[in-house]
Parts: C-alpha cells; structure tokens; sequence
C-alpha cells in the first residue's frame, strides 16, 4: 500500500471567481477611457502590479509600466475593485502579489444617426346613412397614424 501524499503546496494562490476571462471581462466592462487620453490620441499597455490580502481585497497597486494621460490612473482605480477568493493556507496570513497589463484602445467612433423622419397619417371616415332614415348628423372618425423612420 502506498503512504497518502500531502499536498506538495504549502502555499494556495488567490483565483478570480469564474477564472482569468471573467477578470478581464470586469475589468474592460468597468474601465472608462480618460478624456485626456482621447484628446491627446494616448494607447497602449499598462502594467499593474497588486497587492492582495489573506481576505482577497486588492490593498495596493503600482504602475510597473505605463503611458500617461490618465490611463495609468484608470488602471489603478479599476485593478483596486477586484476581489478574489482566497483559500485557507493553514491559519497564515499572506499578501499575493500579482500583476495584470490594462490596454487602453481608443473607441471607435460612432457613426452619427441623422435625425429620424416623423411621417404623419390622417384619415377620416364618416359613416353612410341610409335614405329611408331621417338624417342624422354625421360623424366622423378621424386617425392619425404616425411612422418614426
């Protein structure tokens, strides 16, 4: 019989929920391009590193490499939102550090929608009277239909 095996990591690494996409799906869903940036025409990668505490809060960042405008900024702010789980690592309580690139592309432009064009319908209607009735006063239904382009 072979002797059960301990665990050959004394030390477990802190994980996103839902893994490596879901980080960089929170972080481009929550990045704001600086205006400055798109005013001076800024892209590039920045470098993030961080800290994360044994209750998986990211407790600081720094910009290993960055590229200006407020994008370096952006990151930071965006980096110290994540929160991850943290297993147990036999009672210790370890920082993690880490680090993450943040791209900064510019938007592409949106085309300009031309105002939409309002058509506008009416139709009228007035019931037929019989001749053998004694005439009643007419009464007219009136529609407006209106179609935005």
């Amino acid at each position: 019989m072979e002797k059960d095996r301990k665990k050959t990591k004394f030390i477990h690494q802190p994980e996103y929920p839902g893994g490596p996409k879901e980080l960089t799906k929170f972080i481009y869903q929550h990045l704001r391009y600086p205006q400055i940036a798109l005013d001076a025409n800024v892209e590039g990668t920045v470098l993030v590193e961080y800290d994360i505490d044994y209750q998986g809060n990211v407790t600081a960042t720094r910009v290993l490499r960055g590229v200006g405008s407020g994008c370096d900024e952006e990151a930071s702010r965006v980096v110290r939102l994540l929160k991850f789980d943290v297993p147990k690592n036999r009672g210790l309580h370890v920082i993690f550090h880490q680090k993450v690139r943040v791209q900064f592309k510019k938007p592409k432009p949106q085309p300009k929608v031309e105002q939409a064009m309002q058509v506008s319908y009416t139709v009228s209607s007035t019931p037929k009277t019989e001749q053998k009735e004694a005439p009643k006063p007419k009464e007219e239904k009136t529609y407006t239909y209106t179609v935005n382009i």
